[in-house]
């Protein structure tokens, strides 16, 4: 009977065993990997040429919001004729000319917190969901996504969080400790260690920083026209020292040889970025800029000069092109600067629009701008001659907010194609990473600037709402301000903004017509009016009313501005404080003025349809409703009122009437 027992006992635990190993942790249903035979060849490095751009492919990834915070982001990189896009589940790749799928992988119950790439070998890190204890590392050719190999317990080192990727070059990736003490190689073919660094004593590296890391590998890297042969593989990485500054280490990846360090201001997370021949730091007092070999080139002070994130950097032309917030102040005075390397001499400096990112192929220069203009809702992309700073401007088929958790503003150029990534709010709750591969284009009948579209095509947003229609929303007690716009040297001869502000009521004998006793007079909004692509996309604080108002309650209906009445008579309260009229773009056909539209609403936090709105298409937008956008023809207008709600769709009505009139008597 004890032998029977211990026999049972013993196969209980065989099974358990067997089961864990087979079935809990096999990979047969874990993974979805898929590869390919198919060859891929490599792209030319250049951009589309100056002028029109228009979408070739696209590619929406969804946000993967696991239990690792911070790592829920999406990232892409173009090599070798393929697009990589990382994210929280997996990898995809793709053919970077059509956006064909050719590899992919993917883990259930395990999220991707990070990836890196040398010499056509691309690694993988993954944790297993809910037990961060569990790490694995696996290895794949770039080309064909075959598995090359797998490590558990190994642990990258100094993830970012912005790109999701680690150090890597010259076949090695580089790797830590648990205590993030230590440097190791491991080669990127087989998974083997190939080398161990300690770190100086009393430092560790970052954990968690939004770039605190980076690397070139010549292998990888293109040289830019006319400029100097990168030289050896180098990685660069940040690490908080004890009792002292902190440490920006200069690494050899290839032997695990640290060649030069440099001090860091202490208690911050620093912000590295490698760049053919130049090494780029920000520690929150200064963004330095060194040389390959370790001496200092150039520096800017203060603790703002790149904001949130790193500046956007690239190096064409022998020259390292940077840019920064002007005198440290926020977005909005920045200031693009070309610096020689390794002189350090300022070449050229001229004020920009705050990019979002750079990117350079064959000696040009891409910049993406957040804005086409403050008044108008695409994005726009400035080609800039790195010589002397000369810059062209165009318009691109999407709108983008900067701020939207999920993807960092991203752009690169090859094969004749511009690539550019921006976050959208769009699928809601979570969001998506939204990747548009752009092309070069005909000219159309207007200017490139405006994408094609003749001026003349414009409407005088002033002319889209008359007496009548103000005072049918008891607005006709009301002051006018209007706002013109231009993009590059292109002026547009018409308002593209009306913007209509009203008084509050009040009884009489409590202050001046027009004030509140305590409050301002209605406070006039930016010369723009409404943003919507920023004010309702979910940051806190954003409501329906703008910064700078106050909620203004309100009467059923409400009222016309208040006189004064007999005594003991109660006074109405004011209907609203003012209303924007907005012409944010005029497409050449009606498909692109559409796909502008989507573009709006994918970027907010709340859009609903409004199919009781006699436009194209109509949309709400934001928390309450007071904010329409509207396609009529081949226009997106935007209406927004402060309040009550119905007076934005009386008003919205009233607009779609004046645009097909105008349409018609064109």
């Amino acid at each position: 009977m004890a032998l029977g027992l211990l026999a049972g006992a013993l196969a209980v635990a065989l099974c358990a065993v067997l089961v864990e190993r087979f079935v809990l942790h096999a990979e047969w249903w874990q993974v979805r990997h898929t590869v390919t035979r198919q060859p891929v060849a490599p792209q030319i490095d250049v951009g589309p040429p100056p002028g029109p751009l228009a979408p070739g492919w696209e590619q929406t990834t969804r946000i993967h919001r696991e239990s690792a915070a911070g790592y829920d982001g999406v990232a892409f990189a173009v090599a070798r004729g393929q697009v990589v896009t990382a994210s929280g589940g997996g990898l995809d790749v793709r053919d970077a000319r059509d956006g064909a799928e050719r590899w992919s992988y993917r883990r259930t119950g395990w999220t991707l917190l990070g990836w890196t790439s040398t010499r056509s070998r691309l690694v993988a890190y993954f944790e297993r969901d809910g037990r961060r204890g569990d790490r694995l590392l696996v290895g794949f050719d770039e080309l064909s996504g075959a598995q090359l190999w797998r490590r558990e317990a190994e642990r990258p080192a100094a993830v970012s969080r912005a790109t999701l990727r680690w150090p890597a070059g010259a076949g090695v990736v580089l790797t830590t400790d648990d205590g993030r003490r230590t440097l190791y190689g491991v080669s990127a073919l087989t998974g083997r260690r190939l080398w161990r660094t300690p770190l100086p004593k009393g430092c560790r590296l970052y954990e968690g920083a939004a770039q605190p890391s980076d690397a070139l590998d010549p292998a990888d890297a293109r040289t830019a026209a006319g400029g100097p042969d990168p030289g050896d593989a180098l990685a660069a990485l940040a690490a908080g020292c004890s009792g002292r500054d902190g440490r920006l280490l200069a690494v050899d990846p290839g032997h695990g040889r640290v060649l030069w360090s440099r001090t860091l201001a202490k208690g911050e997370s620093p912000e590295v970025r490698v760049l053919d021949g130049a090494v780029l730091v920000a520690d929150g007092t200064a963004l330095r800029a060194f040389t390959a070999g370790g001496d200092q080139i150039a520096r800017w002070d203060g603790d703002l000069v790149c904001g949130d994130q790193m500046c956007p950097a690239v190096r064409a032309g022998g020259r390292l092109l940077i840019v920064r917030h002007k005198d440290g102040k926020g977005a909005g005075t920045d200031r693009m600067e070309a610096v020689d390397v390794p002189s350090g001499r300022v070449e050229w400096s001229r004020d920009v629009p705050g990019y979002a990112a750079l990117a350079q192929a064959g000696g040009t220069v891409y910049a993406l701008r957040p804005r086409l203009s403050d008044q108008l809702l695409p994005a726009g992309v400035d080609t800039v001659d790195p010589g002397d700073g000369r810059a062209s401007t165009v318009p691109v088929p999407f709108a983008m907010d900067p701020d939207l958790r999920g993807a960092r503003p991203w752009l690169a150029a090859a094969g004749g194609l511009l690539y550019t990534a921006v976050a959208e709010a769009a699928p809601r709750p979570e969001g998506a990473a939204r990747l548009v591969a752009l092309r070069g284009a005909a000219d159309g009948p207007g200017p490139a600037e405006l994408g094609g579209v003749p001026v003349r095509d414009w409407p005088d947003a002033c002319a889209l709402l008359k007496k009548a229609d103000l005072a049918a929303v008891h607005a006709d007690d009301h002051r006018m301000r209007s706002a013109r716009t231009s993009v590059g040297g292109v002026t547009l001869p018409h308002p593209v903004s009306c913007t209509y502000e009203t008084t509050w009521n009040e009884p009489p004998g409590h202050g001046t017509p027009g004030k509140q006793p305590g409050k301002q007079p209605g406070k006039a909004r930016p010369s723009g009016g409404a943003d919507p692509s920023k004010s309702p996309s979910g940051k806190p604080g954003a409501t329906g009313a703008k910064a700078g108002t106050s909620p203004t309650p309100h009467a059923s209906g409400g009222t016309r501005s208040a006189k004064p009445g007999k005594p003991g008579e109660a006074v109405p309260e004011q209907a609203f404080r003012g209303l924007t009229v907005s012409v944010r773009w005029v497409a050449e056909t009606r498909a692109e003025a559409e796909r502008m539209l989507d573009a709006l609403q994918e970027v907010q936090s709340q859009a609903r349809e409004r199919p009781d709105i006699p436009a194209d298409r109509a949309y709400e937008l934001g928390p309450t409703a007071g904010m329409i956008a509207l396609l009529v023809d081949r226009a997106v207008v935007v209406v927004d009122v402060d309040q009550p709600p119905g007076a934005a769709a009386r008003l919205a009505r009233s607009v779609v009437e004046r645009l097909r009139a105008r349409a018609q008597g064109a």
